[in-house]
Protein backbone atom coordinates (compact mmCIF):
# COMPACT_ATOMS: atom_id res chain seq x y z
CA UNK A 1 0.00 0.00 0.00
CA UNK A 2 1.86 3.10 -1.55
CA UNK A 3 -0.53 6.01 0.75
CA UNK A 4 -2.40 4.70 3.52
CA UNK A 5 -5.44 7.56 3.38
CA UNK A 6 -4.78 7.87 -0.41
CA UNK A 7 -8.59 6.25 -0.62
CA UNK A 8 -9.78 9.17 1.81
CA UNK A 9 -8.10 11.54 -0.14
CA UNK A 10 -8.50 10.70 -4.10
CA UNK A 11 -11.69 9.82 -5.92
CA UNK A 12 -11.57 7.79 -8.84
CA UNK A 13 -10.71 9.05 -12.02
CA UNK A 14 -10.73 8.13 -15.30
CA UNK A 15 -8.39 9.74 -18.48
CA UNK A 16 -10.49 11.86 -20.73
CA UNK A 17 -11.83 10.84 -23.84
CA UNK A 18 -11.75 12.64 -26.93
CA UNK A 19 -15.47 14.31 -27.23
CA UNK A 20 -17.97 11.97 -29.82
CA UNK A 21 -17.89 14.37 -32.82
CA UNK A 22 -14.40 13.35 -32.92
CA UNK A 23 -14.18 10.32 -32.45
CA UNK A 24 -16.53 9.51 -34.18
CA UNK A 25 -14.89 10.59 -37.85
CA UNK A 26 -12.31 7.87 -37.31
CA UNK A 27 -11.82 4.25 -36.10
CA UNK A 28 -9.06 5.54 -33.57
CA UNK A 29 -8.43 4.73 -29.94
CA UNK A 30 -9.61 7.70 -28.31
CA UNK A 31 -8.73 7.41 -24.64
CA UNK A 32 -5.83 9.85 -23.92
CA UNK A 33 -3.36 8.79 -21.11
CA UNK A 34 -3.26 10.01 -17.29
CA UNK A 35 -0.56 12.23 -16.20
CA UNK A 36 2.33 11.10 -14.29
CA UNK A 37 0.99 12.76 -11.26
CA UNK A 38 -2.65 11.30 -11.15
CA UNK A 39 -1.30 7.81 -12.04
CA UNK A 40 0.39 7.98 -9.04
CA UNK A 41 -2.93 9.23 -7.30
CA UNK A 42 -5.38 6.73 -8.80
CA UNK A 43 -2.84 3.98 -7.36
CA UNK A 44 -2.78 5.45 -4.25
CA UNK A 45 -6.46 4.59 -3.74
CA UNK A 46 -5.90 0.99 -3.40
CA UNK A 47 -5.99 0.05 0.43
CA UNK A 48 -4.45 -2.16 2.82
CA UNK A 49 -7.58 -4.22 2.44
CA UNK A 50 -6.43 -7.21 4.47
CA UNK A 51 -7.73 -9.84 1.86
CA UNK A 52 -7.56 -8.23 -1.39
CA UNK A 53 -10.07 -10.25 -3.53
CA UNK A 54 -9.42 -8.25 -6.72
CA UNK A 55 -6.37 -11.08 -7.65
CA UNK A 56 -9.07 -14.19 -6.38
CA UNK A 57 -10.96 -16.35 -8.56
CA UNK A 58 -13.92 -13.95 -8.38
CA UNK A 59 -12.13 -10.99 -9.34
CA UNK A 60 -8.98 -12.09 -11.77
CA UNK A 61 -8.85 -14.95 -13.25
CA UNK A 62 -4.94 -14.48 -14.25
CA UNK A 63 -3.75 -14.03 -10.13
CA UNK A 64 -2.80 -10.37 -10.83
CA UNK A 65 -1.12 -9.54 -8.19
CA UNK A 66 -2.72 -5.84 -8.15
CA UNK A 67 -2.25 -4.68 -4.54
CA UNK A 68 2.07 -4.94 -5.85
CA UNK A 69 1.80 -3.33 -8.97
CA UNK A 70 -0.02 -0.57 -7.39
CA UNK A 71 2.37 0.28 -4.40
CA UNK A 72 4.82 0.26 -6.86
CA UNK A 73 3.25 3.06 -9.13
CA UNK A 74 2.52 4.85 -6.04
CA UNK A 75 6.24 5.09 -5.81
CA UNK A 76 7.17 5.48 -9.17
CA UNK A 77 8.70 2.22 -9.58
CA UNK A 78 8.00 1.67 -13.06
CA UNK A 79 10.13 -1.31 -13.78
CA UNK A 80 9.74 -3.34 -10.77
CA UNK A 81 5.70 -2.90 -11.68
CA UNK A 82 6.39 -4.11 -15.05
CA UNK A 83 7.72 -7.32 -13.55
CA UNK A 84 5.03 -7.35 -11.32
CA UNK A 85 2.19 -7.38 -13.66
CA UNK A 86 3.63 -9.82 -16.44
CA UNK A 87 4.77 -12.46 -13.48
CA UNK A 88 1.20 -13.35 -14.58
CA UNK A 89 -0.10 -12.01 -17.53
CA UNK A 90 1.11 -12.20 -20.62
CA UNK A 91 -0.48 -9.39 -22.22
CA UNK A 92 -1.79 -6.28 -20.21
CA UNK A 93 -2.03 -3.80 -23.65
CA UNK A 94 -4.91 -6.22 -24.41
CA UNK A 95 -6.62 -7.12 -21.13
CA UNK A 96 -5.89 -2.98 -20.29
CA UNK A 97 -7.67 -1.87 -23.21
CA UNK A 98 -10.95 -4.77 -23.98
CA UNK A 99 -11.41 -6.81 -20.56
CA UNK A 100 -14.53 -5.65 -18.28
CA UNK A 101 -12.32 -5.67 -15.36
CA UNK A 102 -14.48 -8.23 -13.11
CA UNK A 103 -11.03 -7.62 -10.31
CA UNK A 104 -12.57 -3.95 -9.93
CA UNK A 105 -16.01 -5.61 -9.33
CA UNK A 106 -14.33 -7.38 -6.75
CA UNK A 107 -12.05 -4.47 -5.42
CA UNK A 108 -12.29 -4.17 -1.53
CA UNK A 109 -12.96 -0.11 -1.76
CA UNK A 110 -15.99 -0.80 -4.20
CA UNK A 111 -18.22 -1.75 -1.60
CA UNK A 112 -18.59 1.87 -0.48
CA UNK A 113 -16.63 3.76 -2.96
CA UNK A 114 -15.90 3.60 -6.48
CA UNK A 115 -13.26 0.93 -6.78
CA UNK A 116 -9.85 1.60 -8.25
CA UNK A 117 -9.11 2.18 -11.82
CA UNK A 118 -7.12 -1.24 -11.90
CA UNK A 119 -7.66 -1.85 -15.84
CA UNK A 120 -6.34 1.74 -16.76
CA UNK A 121 -3.78 1.42 -14.40
CA UNK A 122 -2.52 -1.98 -15.88
CA UNK A 123 -2.47 -0.97 -19.38
CA UNK A 124 -0.59 2.31 -18.38
CA UNK A 125 1.67 0.25 -16.78
CA UNK A 126 2.53 -2.16 -20.24
CA UNK A 127 2.61 1.50 -22.63
CA UNK A 128 5.25 2.91 -19.93
CA UNK A 129 7.21 -0.36 -19.65
CA UNK A 130 7.55 -0.72 -23.83
CA UNK A 131 8.41 3.26 -23.73
CA UNK A 132 11.20 2.80 -21.10
CA UNK A 133 12.65 -0.45 -22.84
CA UNK A 134 11.78 -2.70 -20.06
CA UNK A 135 9.85 -5.33 -22.90
CA UNK A 136 12.72 -7.08 -24.62
CA UNK A 137 12.92 -10.75 -26.03
CA UNK A 138 13.23 -13.18 -23.66
CA UNK A 139 14.85 -15.93 -25.37
CA UNK A 140 15.30 -19.64 -23.74
CA UNK A 141 18.76 -20.81 -23.75
CA UNK A 142 18.22 -23.98 -24.21
CA UNK A 143 16.25 -25.72 -26.48
CA UNK A 144 14.34 -29.31 -25.49
CA UNK A 145 13.87 -30.53 -28.88
CA UNK A 146 10.09 -30.58 -28.91
CA UNK A 147 8.02 -29.25 -31.28
CA UNK A 148 4.18 -28.33 -30.67
CA UNK A 149 1.60 -27.01 -32.85
CA UNK A 150 -0.74 -24.32 -31.65
CA UNK A 151 -4.27 -24.23 -33.72
CA UNK A 152 -5.44 -20.21 -33.73
CA UNK A 153 -4.13 -17.52 -32.88
CA UNK A 154 -6.37 -15.77 -30.32
CA UNK A 155 -5.33 -14.60 -26.83
CA UNK A 156 -5.52 -18.46 -25.46
CA UNK A 157 -2.93 -19.31 -28.47
CA UNK A 158 -0.99 -16.54 -28.28
CA UNK A 159 -0.77 -16.95 -24.46
CA UNK A 160 0.13 -20.99 -24.70
CA UNK A 161 2.88 -20.32 -27.32
CA UNK A 162 4.57 -18.13 -25.11
CA UNK A 163 4.70 -20.23 -21.99
CA UNK A 164 5.87 -22.93 -24.30
CA UNK A 165 8.34 -21.36 -26.19
CA UNK A 166 10.02 -19.66 -22.67
CA UNK A 167 9.96 -23.52 -21.52
CA UNK A 168 12.18 -24.23 -24.60
CA UNK A 169 9.72 -26.12 -26.67
CA UNK A 170 9.55 -25.10 -30.48
CA UNK A 171 6.09 -23.47 -31.08
CA UNK A 172 4.28 -23.22 -34.37
CA UNK A 173 1.37 -20.74 -34.50
CA UNK A 174 -1.57 -21.84 -36.99
CA UNK A 175 -3.58 -18.91 -37.82
CA UNK A 176 -6.46 -19.55 -41.20
CA UNK A 177 -6.75 -15.86 -41.43
CA UNK A 178 -4.12 -13.39 -42.64
CA UNK A 179 -2.72 -11.90 -39.62
CA UNK A 180 -2.08 -13.35 -36.04
CA UNK A 181 -5.13 -12.17 -33.14
CA UNK A 182 -7.90 -14.14 -33.64
CA UNK A 183 -11.20 -11.99 -32.38
CA UNK A 184 -8.48 -9.67 -31.02
CA UNK A 185 -7.72 -9.02 -35.05
CA UNK A 186 -10.91 -8.74 -36.88
CA UNK A 187 -13.79 -9.03 -34.06
CA UNK A 188 -12.24 -6.12 -31.69
CA UNK A 189 -13.01 -2.90 -33.39
CA UNK A 190 -9.94 -0.55 -34.01
CA UNK A 191 -11.30 1.95 -31.86
CA UNK A 192 -11.06 -0.32 -28.75
CA UNK A 193 -7.52 -2.02 -29.70
CA UNK A 194 -5.74 -0.48 -32.52
CA UNK A 195 -4.01 -3.18 -35.02
CA UNK A 196 -0.46 -1.50 -34.50
CA UNK A 197 -1.22 -3.07 -30.55
CA UNK A 198 -1.49 -6.47 -31.69
CA UNK A 199 1.84 -6.59 -34.46
CA UNK A 200 3.80 -5.40 -31.43
CA UNK A 201 3.58 -7.91 -28.94
CA UNK A 202 4.16 -10.68 -32.49
CA UNK A 203 6.85 -8.97 -33.58
CA UNK A 204 8.31 -9.66 -29.81
CA UNK A 205 7.18 -13.66 -29.91
CA UNK A 206 8.99 -13.98 -33.26
CA UNK A 207 11.80 -12.45 -31.62
CA UNK A 208 11.48 -14.93 -28.90
CA UNK A 209 11.36 -17.66 -31.61
CA UNK A 210 7.75 -18.37 -31.86
CA UNK A 211 6.57 -18.85 -35.81
CA UNK A 212 3.26 -18.31 -36.86
CA UNK A 213 1.88 -19.44 -40.70
CA UNK A 214 -0.73 -17.44 -41.46
CA UNK A 215 -3.62 -18.63 -44.00
CA UNK A 216 -3.08 -22.10 -42.83
CA UNK A 217 -6.94 -23.55 -42.23
CA UNK A 218 -5.89 -26.56 -40.83
CA UNK A 219 -8.20 -29.97 -42.35
CA UNK A 220 -8.09 -27.56 -45.26
CA UNK A 221 -5.01 -26.44 -46.69
CA UNK A 222 -2.89 -28.27 -43.68
CA UNK A 223 -3.11 -31.57 -43.63
CA UNK A 224 -4.06 -32.67 -39.83
CA UNK A 225 -2.21 -35.83 -40.31
CA UNK A 226 0.79 -34.35 -41.12
CA UNK A 227 0.51 -32.59 -37.93
CA UNK A 228 -0.02 -35.50 -35.86
CA UNK A 229 3.44 -37.14 -37.36
CA UNK A 230 5.45 -33.85 -36.98
CA UNK A 231 4.51 -32.68 -33.48
CA UNK A 232 4.95 -34.01 -30.41
CA UNK A 233 1.91 -32.18 -29.16
CA UNK A 234 -0.93 -29.57 -30.56
CA UNK A 235 -2.84 -27.36 -28.85
CA UNK A 236 -6.19 -26.45 -30.03
CA UNK A 237 -7.23 -23.13 -29.04
CA UNK A 238 -9.36 -21.67 -32.25
CA UNK A 239 -11.92 -19.76 -30.19
CA UNK A 240 -15.97 -20.15 -29.71
CA UNK A 241 -16.51 -19.21 -33.47
CA UNK A 242 -19.92 -20.09 -34.28
CA UNK A 243 -22.83 -17.70 -33.68
CA UNK A 244 -26.36 -18.36 -32.72
CA UNK A 245 -29.02 -17.59 -35.14
CA UNK A 246 -32.04 -16.14 -34.89
CA UNK A 247 -34.37 -18.89 -36.96
CA UNK A 248 -37.47 -16.39 -38.06
CA UNK A 249 -39.73 -15.78 -40.56
CA UNK A 250 -37.03 -14.00 -43.18
CA UNK A 251 -33.98 -14.99 -42.02
CA UNK A 252 -32.70 -15.40 -45.13
CA UNK A 253 -33.25 -11.82 -46.39
CA UNK A 254 -30.53 -9.58 -47.72
CA UNK A 255 -29.69 -7.21 -45.39
CA UNK A 256 -29.39 -9.76 -42.33
CA UNK A 257 -25.96 -10.51 -41.00
CA UNK A 258 -23.92 -12.09 -37.93
CA UNK A 259 -22.44 -9.49 -36.49
CA UNK A 260 -18.97 -10.57 -36.85
CA UNK A 261 -19.43 -10.43 -40.72
CA UNK A 262 -19.79 -6.69 -40.01
CA UNK A 263 -17.44 -5.98 -37.73
CA UNK A 264 -14.85 -7.76 -39.73
CA UNK A 265 -15.17 -6.50 -42.97
CA UNK A 266 -14.93 -3.16 -41.25
CA UNK A 267 -11.30 -4.16 -39.24
CA UNK A 268 -10.16 -5.12 -42.90
CA UNK A 269 -10.69 -2.04 -44.37
CA UNK A 270 -8.85 -0.44 -41.84
CA UNK A 271 -6.09 -2.38 -42.35
CA UNK A 272 -6.10 -1.89 -46.37
CA UNK A 273 -7.00 -5.10 -47.07
CA UNK A 274 -10.12 -6.81 -49.25
CA UNK A 275 -13.37 -7.15 -46.71
CA UNK A 276 -14.63 -9.70 -48.94
CA UNK A 277 -11.66 -11.84 -48.38
CA UNK A 278 -12.37 -15.07 -46.59
CA UNK A 279 -15.39 -13.57 -44.70
CA UNK A 280 -17.11 -17.08 -44.53
CA UNK A 281 -19.48 -17.94 -41.43
CA UNK A 282 -19.67 -21.72 -41.89
CA UNK A 283 -20.48 -22.62 -45.23
CA UNK A 284 -21.91 -18.44 -45.54
CA UNK A 285 -19.75 -16.85 -48.10
CA UNK A 286 -20.20 -13.17 -48.28
CA UNK A 287 -20.60 -11.66 -51.71
CA UNK A 288 -21.00 -8.32 -51.47
CA UNK A 289 -20.00 -6.10 -48.35
CA UNK A 290 -22.07 -4.64 -45.60
CA UNK A 291 -22.34 -0.91 -45.03
CA UNK A 292 -24.53 0.61 -41.92
CA UNK A 293 -24.28 4.30 -44.13
CA UNK A 294 -27.69 5.85 -44.34
CA UNK A 295 -29.42 3.01 -42.98
CA UNK A 296 -31.91 2.23 -40.01
CA UNK A 297 -29.77 -0.42 -37.91
CA UNK A 298 -30.99 -2.84 -35.99
CA UNK A 299 -28.50 -4.60 -33.27
CA UNK A 300 -29.84 -7.92 -32.19
CA UNK A 301 -28.21 -8.46 -28.41
CA UNK A 302 -26.86 -6.95 -25.83
CA UNK A 303 -23.59 -7.33 -25.16
CA UNK A 304 -20.00 -6.27 -25.93
CA UNK A 305 -20.32 -7.72 -29.30
CA UNK A 306 -23.54 -5.41 -30.13
CA UNK A 307 -21.83 -2.45 -29.14
CA UNK A 308 -19.08 -3.41 -30.86
CA UNK A 309 -22.13 -3.08 -33.95
CA UNK A 310 -23.03 0.01 -32.62
CA UNK A 311 -20.13 1.74 -32.44
CA UNK A 312 -18.79 0.75 -35.83
CA UNK A 313 -22.49 1.77 -37.38
CA UNK A 314 -22.29 5.22 -36.15
CA UNK A 315 -19.04 5.33 -37.47
CA UNK A 316 -19.87 4.00 -40.95
CA UNK A 317 -22.90 7.15 -40.73
CA UNK A 318 -26.14 5.40 -39.99
CA UNK A 319 -29.10 7.23 -39.76
CA UNK A 320 -30.22 5.25 -36.90
CA UNK A 321 -28.84 2.83 -34.68
CA UNK A 322 -30.99 0.86 -32.28
CA UNK A 323 -30.24 -2.00 -29.89
CA UNK A 324 -32.50 -4.85 -29.09
CA UNK A 325 -32.34 -7.38 -25.71
CA UNK A 326 -33.98 -10.21 -25.28
CA UNK A 327 -33.37 -9.68 -21.18
CA UNK A 328 -35.49 -6.86 -18.97
CA UNK A 329 -33.15 -3.63 -18.14
CA UNK A 330 -31.13 -4.74 -15.72
CA UNK A 331 -30.49 -2.57 -12.50
CA UNK A 332 -28.06 0.31 -12.20
CA UNK A 333 -26.32 -0.68 -8.99
CA UNK A 334 -26.01 -3.96 -6.95
CA UNK A 335 -29.21 -5.74 -5.11
CA UNK A 336 -29.10 -8.12 -2.39
CA UNK A 337 -29.28 -10.96 -4.57
CA UNK A 338 -25.62 -9.48 -6.60
CA UNK A 339 -23.62 -9.18 -3.29
CA UNK A 340 -20.09 -7.86 -3.11
CA UNK A 341 -17.61 -9.19 -4.60
CA UNK A 342 -19.70 -11.60 -6.77
CA UNK A 343 -19.91 -9.66 -10.49
CA UNK A 344 -23.34 -7.90 -10.59
CA UNK A 345 -25.11 -8.26 -13.41
CA UNK A 346 -26.05 -3.92 -13.65
CA UNK A 347 -26.57 -1.72 -16.67
CA UNK A 348 -23.53 -1.47 -18.38
CA UNK A 349 -23.67 2.15 -20.90
CA UNK A 350 -20.15 1.32 -23.19
CA UNK A 351 -18.64 4.24 -24.90
CA UNK A 352 -20.51 3.26 -27.83
CA UNK A 353 -23.68 3.55 -26.46
CA UNK A 354 -22.63 7.18 -25.59
CA UNK A 355 -22.25 8.15 -29.60
CA UNK A 356 -26.00 7.47 -30.05
CA UNK A 357 -28.25 4.79 -29.97
CA UNK A 358 -31.73 3.76 -29.37
CA UNK A 359 -31.38 1.10 -26.00
CA UNK A 360 -34.72 -1.01 -25.96
CA UNK A 361 -35.06 -4.25 -23.42
CA UNK A 362 -37.37 -7.12 -23.20
CA UNK A 363 -38.25 -7.41 -26.96
CA UNK A 364 -38.43 -10.50 -29.14
CA UNK A 365 -38.20 -10.34 -32.98
CA UNK A 366 -40.59 -12.11 -34.71
CA UNK A 367 -40.34 -11.42 -37.98
CA UNK A 368 -37.85 -9.94 -41.11
CA UNK A 369 -40.01 -8.64 -43.63
CA UNK A 370 -39.29 -8.24 -47.28
CA UNK A 371 -39.41 -5.37 -49.84
CA UNK A 372 -40.14 -6.33 -53.22
CA UNK A 373 -36.61 -6.94 -53.93
CA UNK A 374 -35.78 -9.54 -51.16
CA UNK A 375 -34.22 -6.86 -48.95
CA UNK A 376 -35.25 -6.38 -45.37
CA UNK A 377 -37.26 -3.33 -44.85
CA UNK A 378 -38.55 -3.85 -41.36
CA UNK A 379 -39.15 -5.90 -38.22
CA UNK A 380 -42.10 -7.05 -36.82
CA UNK A 381 -41.42 -7.19 -32.27
CA UNK A 382 -43.21 -7.87 -29.58
CA UNK A 383 -42.99 -6.82 -25.63
CA UNK A 384 -42.11 -9.53 -23.06
CA UNK A 385 -43.32 -9.16 -19.62
CA UNK A 386 -40.33 -11.53 -17.60
CA UNK A 387 -41.21 -13.43 -13.98
CA UNK A 388 -38.59 -13.56 -11.74
CA UNK A 389 -37.65 -16.63 -9.67
CA UNK A 390 -36.88 -16.55 -6.20
CA UNK A 391 -33.73 -15.25 -6.52
CA UNK A 392 -35.16 -11.88 -8.31
CA UNK A 393 -33.46 -13.31 -11.63
CA UNK A 394 -35.54 -13.37 -15.19
CA UNK A 395 -36.54 -17.18 -15.57
CA UNK A 396 -39.28 -16.84 -18.08
CA UNK A 397 -41.16 -14.56 -20.21
CA UNK A 398 -44.83 -13.99 -21.79
CA UNK A 399 -45.44 -12.18 -24.52
CA UNK A 400 -47.63 -8.39 -23.76
CA UNK A 401 -50.71 -9.34 -25.61
CA UNK A 402 -51.36 -6.45 -27.89
CA UNK A 403 -47.65 -4.88 -28.27
CA UNK A 404 -46.78 -6.49 -31.70
CA UNK A 405 -45.67 -4.02 -33.77
CA UNK A 406 -43.42 -3.02 -37.13
CA UNK A 407 -40.38 -0.90 -36.73
CA UNK A 408 -38.18 0.54 -40.33
CA UNK A 409 -35.24 -1.44 -40.65
CA UNK A 410 -32.76 -1.28 -43.48
CA UNK A 411 -29.67 -3.37 -41.70
CA UNK A 412 -29.98 -6.18 -38.57
CA UNK A 413 -26.71 -7.36 -37.08
CA UNK A 414 -27.26 -10.47 -35.20
CA UNK A 415 -25.10 -10.28 -31.82
CA UNK A 416 -26.34 -12.84 -29.41
CA UNK A 417 -23.27 -14.47 -28.49
CA UNK A 418 -21.31 -18.01 -29.72
CA UNK A 419 -22.48 -21.17 -29.55
CA UNK A 420 -19.62 -23.50 -28.99
CA UNK A 421 -16.38 -24.08 -31.95
CA UNK A 422 -16.96 -24.79 -35.75
CA UNK A 423 -17.27 -29.00 -35.65
CA UNK A 424 -16.89 -29.44 -39.45
CA UNK A 425 -13.24 -29.65 -40.67
CA UNK A 426 -10.44 -30.13 -37.87
CA UNK A 427 -12.67 -30.97 -34.75
CA UNK A 428 -14.37 -33.71 -36.56
CA UNK A 429 -12.01 -35.46 -38.77
CA UNK A 430 -9.60 -35.43 -35.18
CA UNK A 431 -12.89 -37.11 -33.27
CA UNK A 432 -12.42 -34.92 -30.25
CA UNK A 433 -15.24 -35.39 -27.89
CA UNK A 434 -17.36 -32.80 -27.33
CA UNK A 435 -19.13 -31.66 -23.84
CA UNK A 436 -22.81 -31.24 -23.40
CA UNK A 437 -22.50 -27.42 -25.07
CA UNK A 438 -20.32 -28.10 -28.05
CA UNK A 439 -17.37 -27.10 -26.81
CA UNK A 440 -14.27 -29.75 -27.15
CA UNK A 441 -13.87 -31.75 -23.78
CA UNK A 442 -11.27 -31.09 -21.60
CA UNK A 443 -10.80 -30.70 -18.12
CA UNK A 444 -9.76 -27.76 -16.36
CA UNK A 445 -6.99 -29.77 -14.08
CA UNK A 446 -5.73 -31.32 -17.32
CA UNK A 447 -6.83 -29.57 -20.64
CA UNK A 448 -6.39 -32.52 -22.58
CA UNK A 449 -8.78 -34.14 -25.38
CA UNK A 450 -9.64 -38.06 -25.38
CA UNK A 451 -6.33 -37.91 -27.74
CA UNK A 452 -3.46 -37.74 -25.76
CA UNK A 453 -1.50 -35.57 -27.41
CA UNK A 454 -4.01 -33.01 -28.31
CA UNK A 455 -4.98 -30.35 -25.78
CA UNK A 456 -7.15 -27.55 -25.80
CA UNK A 457 -7.26 -23.98 -24.19
CA UNK A 458 -10.10 -20.77 -24.25
CA UNK A 459 -13.14 -20.33 -25.52
CA UNK A 460 -13.15 -23.74 -27.44
CA UNK A 461 -12.95 -25.43 -23.96
CA UNK A 462 -14.85 -23.30 -21.71
CA UNK A 463 -17.26 -21.88 -24.55
CA UNK A 464 -17.82 -18.17 -24.99
CA UNK A 465 -15.66 -16.39 -22.43
CA UNK A 466 -13.57 -13.18 -21.52
CA UNK A 467 -10.17 -12.20 -22.69
CA UNK A 468 -8.56 -12.47 -19.30
CA UNK A 469 -10.11 -16.13 -19.07
CA UNK A 470 -9.34 -17.09 -22.50
CA UNK A 471 -4.95 -15.35 -21.40
CA UNK A 472 -5.70 -18.04 -18.12
CA UNK A 473 -6.52 -20.75 -20.05
CA UNK A 474 -3.75 -20.38 -22.69
CA UNK A 475 -1.19 -20.26 -19.43
CA UNK A 476 -2.89 -23.41 -17.84
CA UNK A 477 -2.89 -25.76 -20.61
CA UNK A 478 0.83 -24.54 -21.55
CA UNK A 479 1.74 -25.65 -17.99
CA UNK A 480 -0.02 -28.97 -18.61
CA UNK A 481 1.63 -29.49 -22.24
CA UNK A 482 4.71 -28.96 -20.56
CA UNK A 483 4.43 -32.05 -18.00
CA UNK A 484 3.20 -33.90 -20.28
CA UNK A 485 6.25 -33.42 -22.40
CA UNK A 486 9.10 -33.29 -19.63
CA UNK A 487 7.29 -35.07 -16.72
CA UNK A 488 6.85 -31.64 -14.69
CA UNK A 489 7.07 -28.08 -15.82
CA UNK A 490 8.81 -24.88 -14.58
CA UNK A 491 6.04 -23.59 -15.48
CA UNK A 492 4.31 -24.09 -12.96
CA UNK A 493 6.22 -21.30 -10.53
CA UNK A 494 6.14 -17.64 -11.45
CA UNK A 495 7.90 -16.20 -14.33
CA UNK A 496 10.51 -14.61 -12.32
CA UNK A 497 11.76 -18.23 -11.68
CA UNK A 498 12.38 -18.75 -14.88
CA UNK A 499 14.70 -15.19 -15.51
CA UNK A 500 18.15 -18.08 -15.56
CA UNK A 501 17.10 -19.78 -18.81
CA UNK A 502 17.02 -16.24 -20.93
CA UNK A 503 19.49 -14.26 -22.12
Amino acid sequence: MGKPTGFIEFTRKLPHKKPVTDRLKNYDEFVDRFPEEELTKQAARCMNCGTPFCHSNMGCPLGNVIPEFNDAIYRKSWREAYDILTSTNNFPEFTGRICPAPCESACVLGINQPPVTIEEIEKHIIEIAFEKGYVQPRIPNVRTGKKIAVIGSGPAGLAAAVQLNYAGHSVTVFERDDAAGGLLRYGIPDFKLEKWVIARRVELMEKEGVEFRYNANVGVNVSINDLLREYHAIVLSGGSTQPRDLPVPGRELKGVYFAMQFLKQQNKRNAKKNPLANATIESNILHEEILAKEKNVVVIGGGDTGSDCVGTSNRQGAKSVTQFELMPKPPEERTPYMPWPTYPMVLKTSSSHEEGCDRRWAIATKEFISDEKGNVKALKLVDLEWKLADDMRPSRFEEVPGSEREIPCDLVLLAMGFIHPQHNGLLDELEVEYDERGNVKASEKAYQTNIPKIFTAGDMRRGQSLVVWAISEGRECARKVDEFLMGSSLLETKDASLLSLFV
